[in-house]
């Protein structure tokens, strides 16, 4: 305390000593005083407050002390009563054990109670759910195999407590567990079934394979509780935990296993491209199976991993093999190359859910070394690989030269009939032509070799052929002045197909012994087709682009008024097809009736677009008679054609809806619109209305009187008298 005044007094001297340091300021010591005196009060007041507050909490605590001695005395008290009260008690428990045991006898007759409905109806709820089983109804079939395991497993908790024998809840368990077991047993065996054939099942029905995982789900989950309810009891219903879950990966690796094996028929002895065939037909699927899981497949399922680990086994099998030099530059150039490239794992499609670069190795690096090893020991296949390079290269510069000239100015050179072609078909069966010349004079098995070498090519070759088509269509779009000569050297791409096909029979007719066709034959001619095809459809689309603004103009009010889009629509379809008849049978056929059906189709889009509503009768009688005038058009054009005998019917569609328009009585309306629906059953509501839209004199009601009534005989008419197959395509959405 005198050290903390001697501080005190220090300070206010040294703040009096600064009040005064002038002597203009003595004047003011009265006033300094009566400051320091107002701050001294003010400071007194406050420590009085604050130490009265203190004092205020001290008497509160000191109170609530009290009464928290005071409520310890009664619990104390209480708690005596209490225990007083138990040993007065413990004789009168221990009379209570009978009521104890009614208790557990009464919980496992409520039990019993409570399950009475299935103890009862056990024959039938099995029957049930065995049918459901064998109609695939998987889900139903779960549902009821739980309701009667959880009522046996319940009753038998209850005997596990009771510890006794007891014939309600002795009987149920023992008729029900051998039933409930082998309608489980059942069901799993249908869910295996289903995961067996997950990719097939995905692709028809995926619902099914939703449905597998859900139940698999659901008994999961009744795992973990009754493995919890273990724990705490100790009792756990007979067959648990099923485990179904692990059973599920177990089954999905072996189908994945043998979705590998199988793709594994062919043999050495049967093909010497064994190898490269095998390798080829696991890429394909194992990438196609791929992206049908990533687009459709529950994403559970470890598939990319499990298809990894099944093409790995495989490998290491076939690297195990006595292997001759060529298979093994086979199998280690797919191995190490084209398994993680684009063409299968390394697809942009997969991308996302596979890394190619976190992969394990297919094959150790010691096997691949070893393969190595054992084809430059072994190489014996010099000749066949140089003829298999040799046909690659010639291909390659064949197809690049006619590139080239697709971009000519000049027309492609015609053959003895005048069908557009271009050189490649002659270079390239000249090149094989000269191998198998070569391959003939070793021996016959080589020939059969390089014919086979040369056919594979030769689809290989097509595939390139047909995606160089399609872009050279593609560059074309982009600048449709470019290349002048596009439509007549797309003609000679479809006719070059003709001409492929006959050259392959006649090499194989003249180098081949085999009579039967082969998987490569299958390949060449469905792809050959596709070529020719597309290359149609161009030509097609070429045609209706230009075409596009006078379709446009159809049933509008300027074609109404006199518009010449119909005339200048035929003229242009038969310009282009002075140039179509260069292209060879049966594609010109084809190719005839496909813009037939089209221009049609566009004819009845542009009725159905409702470009145009017909204001009164005349109009309609105007229009009608105009919509029958150009069917004649277009019927006489492509008779000329010679479109095939659909002509009269495709064109007749026009002509019956412009009937629906001419009709002058509304009342016969209902009459002429189901007549136009018998002959075209194609014909949706959407579209009777469209048409009573365009007439415009139906009312709301009569709309809806024709459309009811044509609803109620829907079954009728889609029974009638059976309509031209293409009519099924001239009614779209």
């Amino acid at each position: 305390m005198e050290e903390t005044s001697r501080e005190a007094v220090a300070t206010a001297v040294q703040r009096v000593a600064g009040m005064l340091q002038r002597s203009d300021q003595l004047d003011k010591v009265e006033q300094y005083r009566r400051r320091e005196a107002r701050k001294k009060a003010s400071v007194e007041a406050r420590l009085k407050a604050a130490i009265q507050s203190q004092l205020d909490g001290v008497r509160t605590g000191l109170t609530q002390l009290h009464s928290a001695l005071l409520d310890v005395k009664d619990i104390q008290s209480s708690l005596a009563d209490v225990s007083k009260d138990w040993r007065q008690s413990i004789n009168t428990i221990e009379n209570l054990k009978d009521v104890k045991d009614a208790v557990v006898q009464h919980s496992q007759l409520a039990s019993a109670v409570e399950n009475l409905k299935n103890i009862f109806s056990v024959p039938e709820i099995v029957a049930d759910t065995q049918q459901l089983i064998e109609q695939a109804e998987l889900l139903q079939a779960h549902r009821k195999l739980m309701e009667l395991e959880c009522s046996r497993d319940d009753l038998m908790y209850e005997q596990y407590r009771m510890d006794s024998k007891n014939t309600i809840t002795e009987l149920f368990p023992t008729r029900l567990r051998p039933q409930v077991q082998g309608l489980s047993d059942e069901l799993a065996k249908q869910l295996w079934m289903v995961l067996q054939r997950a990719m097939v099942t995905v692709r028809r029905d995926p619902t099914m394979l939703v449905s597998v995982v859900r139940i698999i789900e659901r008994e999961e989950k009744i795992d973990r509780r009754m493995v919890d309810r273990k724990k705490q009891t100790g009792f756990i219903p007979p067959g648990r935990p099923k485990q179904w879950k692990d059973k599920m990966f177990k089954v999905l690796e072996g189908t994945v296993s043998t979705r590998i094996e199988s793709t594994q028929a062919v043999t050495r002895e049967a093909d010497k491209m064994w190898l490269v065939r095998l390798l080829e037909i696991t890429r394909k699927y194992v990438q196609d199976d791929l992206i049908v899981v990533k687009n459709l497949m529950v994403q559970c399922f470890p598939f990319f991993l499990l298809y990894h680990n099944a093409v790995s086994t495989r490998v290491t099998e076939l690297a195990s093999e006595d292997l001759e030099a060529n298979e093994i530059v086979s199998l280690l150039t797919w191995v190490l190359n084209t398994y993680k490239s684009e063409e299968m794992m390394g697809h942009p499609e997969l991308s996302s859910e596979c890394d190619v670069h976190q992969l394990e190795p297919l094959l150790p690096q010691a096997v691949v070394d070893e393969l190595l090893s054992k084809y430059v020991k072994t190489f014996t296949s010099l000749m066949f690989t140089w003829t298999r390079s040799n046909i690659t290269g010639w291909l390659r510069k064949a197809l690049e030269t006619d590139k080239k000239d697709w971009q000519k100015e000049t027309e492609p050179e015609a053959d003895q009939d005048g069908y557009y072609q271009t050189t490649l078909p002659a270079i390239v069966f000249q090149m094989f032509e000269q191998n198998l010349q070569v391959a003939a004079q070793i021996d016959s098995d080589f020939r059969e070799q390089v014919l086979k070498l040369c056919l594979k090519q030769m689809n290989s070759f097509l595939v390139r052929y047909r995606e160089e088509a399609v872009t050279y269509k593609d560059e074309h779009l982009r600048d449709r002045q470019l290349p002048q000569c596009y439509v007549q050297y797309m003609i000679a791409i479809i006719n070059n197909c003709q001409t492929f096909r006959e050259s392959i029979n006649s090499l194989k007719r003249k180098y081949s012994q085999l009579s039967e066709p082969t998987e490569s034959d299958a390949a060449i001619e469905r792809t050959l087709s596709e070529v020719a095809k597309e290359g149609c459809q161009f030509l097609l689309d070429e045609v209706f682009l230009d075409l596009e603004h006078h379709l446009n103009e159809l049933l509008t009010k300027k074609w109404l008024s006199g518009s010449h889009a119909v005339d200048t629509i035929c003229v242009t379809v038969e310009d282009y097809f002075n140039d179509f008849n260069k292209i060879k049978k049966p594609f010109n056929q084809e190719m005839t009736s496909e813009a037939l059906r089209r221009v049609v189709v566009e004819y009845i889009k542009a009725v159905m677009q409702k470009r145009i509503t017909f204001r009164n009768a005349d109009e309609r009688k105007e229009g009608a008679e105009r919509m029958i005038k150009e069917a004649d058009q277009f019927k006489f054009l492509f008779r000329k054609l010679a479109a095939g005998e659909d002509t009269d019917q495709l064109c007749g569609a026009i002509a019956a809806i412009a009937e629906v328009f001419k009709l002058t009585d509304p009342t016969l309306l209902f009459l002429e619109v189901s007549t136009l629906v018998s002959k075209y059953p194609d014909i949706r509501e959407e579209h009777i209305q469209a048409l009573l839209a365009v007439r415009g004199d139906a009312s709301r009601e009569m709309r809806q009187m024709i459309i009811g009534t044509l609803s109620e005989n829907k079954v009728s008419f889609s029974e009638g008298s059976p309509a031209d197959l293409h009519s099924k395509k001239l009614f779209i959405g």
